[in-house]
């Protein structure tokens, strides 16, 4: 069934957005993607794209786009902060190694020219300032315009407007936890792997990025000072520095390299409890926001994207399939961020007999049963939404 007579505005021209208005529009919805930047761009960043997310891309015909502009994950090497490898873990013993690096600006031009291609109209400097439930929802606009259509998809992020009409405010806490970002080059030529150093409350990922020409680096530290759950605050480098002073000397020498970093507050928000009510559905972070210790954010609103609309194409009631997507994405999603909350203190293990017998165990079972490792992310790597009946 088709979305031939189905009007959708999507709030928002993130991963998600572009993705499930791609996704829609090849599927014969009228999708028109408000977005209140001049341009679509991205703070300068990384992300990784596992298999579940690069699945998606790959339905919507987008995987050989993103291969000609990723780099292909080959393993992730777990350190301790003064260098020696804790244990790898080999990509390649997935059972599907499609696992990517790629800068996050490139992601958002392969999918903008995506869902161009399919006939979606994006519409920039349209800054929202309301959402109104409806059988036929309206979006307000700050410009004081009105627009009206059968379905409205926020995937405005953390702060939604349309998150807010369906749920009300909430509060978000503070975890004490602070990350910068930034990339720089990479003149080592590193190869193909994450890397994670692992310090008494802190630790650094890194990995290529542009045929390996760049490295990204988020550094996360726990830290009681608060700092705004913003991705574009800028930070003075040398506090970066600071922090990470005692680290080894690969480390520091990708630190000293930093010219210009970016600081935001880690904040753990409330999965959303109604994501779906009078013709609004909520997307990726908008619904389900994640800490980024399972490298998963992206992905996540890749496969809302992907559900959504084969639940919308799947039922000829728009209310009907709104439901049936929430109830297919729901448990998943709340698996996952509950997944991230619990993983960043096993890198930040700071009573030093706790964190030896840790790291022994890590290094123990990547000797002897390394498959068995690789397999206990089977239930998210190996998810693979686009086979799944609507």
């Amino acid at each position: 069934m088709g979305l031939d007579r189905l009007n959708i505005t999507v709030i928002g021209a993130g991963i998600g957005g572009l993705a499930v208005a791609r996704a829609c529009a090849l599927r014969g919805a009228d999708v028109t993607v408000l977005e209140q930047a001049a341009e679509i761009s991205e703070v300068g960043a990384g992300l990784q794209i596992s298999p579940n997310g690069f699945a998606v891309l790959r339905a919507l015909g987008l995987g050989d786009a993103l291969r000609r502009r990723a780099v292909q994950a080959k393993a992730v090497s777990l350190r301790d902060y003064r260098s020696h490898e804790v244990v790898r873990l080999d990509l390649g013993a997935l059972e599907n190694g499609d696992y990517y690096f790629i800068h996050r600006a490139d992601l958002i031009e392969i999918l903008a020219a995506g869902a161009r291609a399919a006939g979606v109209k994006i519409r920039l400097l349209q800054k929202v300032s309301g959402v109104t439930p409806g059988a036929r929802p309206k979006v307000e606009l700050a410009n004081g315009a009105t627009l009206v259509s059968d379905l409205v998809i926020g995937a405005d992020g953390l702060h939604s407007r349309a998150r807010v009409a369906l749920n009300g405010t909430s509060a978000p806490f503070f975890t004490r936890q602070v990350a910068w970002r930034t990339t720089i080059p990479n003149p080592g030529g590193r190869g193909p792997e994450a890397r994670v150093h692992m310090g008494p409350m802190r630790h650094v990922v890194s990995y290529p990025l542009r045929d390996s020409t760049l490295l990204n680096i988020v550094a996360v530290q726990e830290k009681a000072a608060w700092a705004a759950e913003s991705w574009s605050q800028k930070d003075d480098p040398d506090a970066l520095r600071a922090a990470f002073g005692d680290f080894c000397p690969e480390v520091r020498a990708m630190l000293d390299a930093v010219q210009e970093v970016h600081l935001w507050g880690l904040f753990r928000h409330p999965v959303a409890a109604v994501w779906q009510a009078g013709n609004v559905a909520l997307l990726g972070d908008a619904a389900h926001p994640t800490l980024p210790f399972m490298a998963q954010g992206a992905s996540m609103a890749l496969e809302d994207g992907w559900v959504l609309a084969d639940a919308l194409s799947a039922r000829a009631d728009v209310p009907e399939a709104l439901a049936r997507y929430q109830t297919r994405r729901e448990a998943r999603v709340r698996r996952v961020v509950e997944a991230a909350n619990r993983n960043a203190w096993k890198y930040h293990l700071s009573f030093p007999p706790l964190r030896w017998a840790a790291h022994t165990a890590l290094r123990a079972g990547g000797a002897l049963a390394p498959i068995r490792m690789m397999r206990q992310f089977d239930w998210l790597y190996g998810h693979d939404v686009t086979q799944i009946p609507a």
